[in-house]
C-alpha cells in the first residue's frame, strides 16, 4: 500500500492536505513488526509515540502473579505511548501486537517538531487522548459497580465500534474484524472465563450475537447492545 495512504489512516494525520503528507513522510518510518511481538513494555523508554499503520495491537498490565490482563486492543489508526507529559493511555502497560503489524515510531524531538509546524495536530491530540482517559474511565466505573454482564456488553459494543465491519445494513449485523478469545475477554472484563463463555451462549440466545463456527469472527448487534447495556 501506498505510505500515503498509511498516513491519512492515522487519527492523528486524518484531514492533512497531500502535500503535508509527503512532508511529514520522513518523520515517520514504517517498521514491519510480526506477531506476537512485544514493542513496548515499562521497562523500555516510554517517551514516544506509536502509531499503528497496519495490523493491530494489544495492550496489558502484568498482575502481581504474573497474569496478563488486557486493558485494550487497537487497531489501524490508533496511536498510543507517551510524548512529555502527555500519554496516550498506555502507560506503564505492555503493548503485543496479535498480528502482522506496520508501525511507527516518533521520538518526544520528533513530535514536538511536528507538533510546532502543524498546531492543530498538537490539539488533535489532546482530543483523541482525552477520548482514550473517558474510555478507560467508562470502563474502571463498570468494574466497580456494574455486574460482568453490562461490562462484556460494554466491551462488544466497543469493539464493533473500533473493529466492526457492517455485513447486513438491513439487518444492523456487525462482523468484527479481530480475533478475541474468551480468556481475553475475561482479562478484560475481570472475571473468568467460564462465565464469559455463559454469558456468551446467553446473548446468542437474546440475538445480541452470532457466530457460525469456533473459528469464525463474531458478528454483533451494536444497537442491541447499546440497549442492552442501558437497561442492565
Amino acid at each position: 500500500m501506498d505510505k500515503m495512504k498509511y498516513l491519512s489512516r492515522i487519527q492523528l494525520f486524518n484531514g492533512l492536505e497531500l502535500e503535508q503528507l509527503h512532508h511529514l513522510e520522513p518523520h515517520t518510518p514504517m517498521n514491519t513488526v510480526k506477531r506476537k511481538t512485544i514493542i513496548a513494555s515499562p521497562y523500555m523508554p516510554q517517551k514516544r509515540l506509536f502509531l499503528v499503520k497496519s495490523g493491530k495491537v494489544r495492550l496489558y498490565k502484568l498482575s502481581k502473579s504474573g497474569k496478563e490482563l488486557t486493558v485494550d486492543l487497537l487497531g489501524e489508526g490508533n496511536i498510543f505511548g507517551q510524548v512529555g507529559s502527555f500519554t496516550a493511555g498506555s502507560q506503564d502497560l505492555y503493548a503485543e501486537t496479535i498480528e502482522d503489524s506496520v508501525i511507527c515510531t516518533l521520538e518526544t524531538a520528533q513530535f514536538e517538531a511536528i507538533i510546532k509546524e502543524y498546531p492543530e495536530l498538537g490539539l488533535k491530540f489532546i482530543e483523541m487522548t482525552a477520548s482514550r482517559l473517558k474510555e478507560v474511565e467508562e470502563m474502571l466505573e463498570l468494574m466497580a459497580y456494574g455486574s460482568i454482564r453490562k461490562r462484556l456488553l460494554y466491551l462488544l459494543y466497543q469493539l464493533s465500534q473500533k473493529f466492526g465491519r457492517r455485513t447486513d445494513p438491513d439487518q444492523g449485523w456487525i462482523q468484527l474484524e479481530v480475533k478475541i478469545t474468551h480468556q481475553e475477554l475475561a482479562s478484560m472484563a475481570g472475571c473468568i472465563r467460564e462465565t464469559v463463555s455463559e454469558q456468551l451462549s446467553g446473548f446468542m440466545s437474546e440475538g445480541l450475537i452470532s457466530r457460525k463456527g469456533v473459528r469464525s469472527p463474531m458478528s454483533v448487534q451494536p444497537e442491541l447492545l447499546f440497549m442492552a447495556m442501558e437497561r442492565a
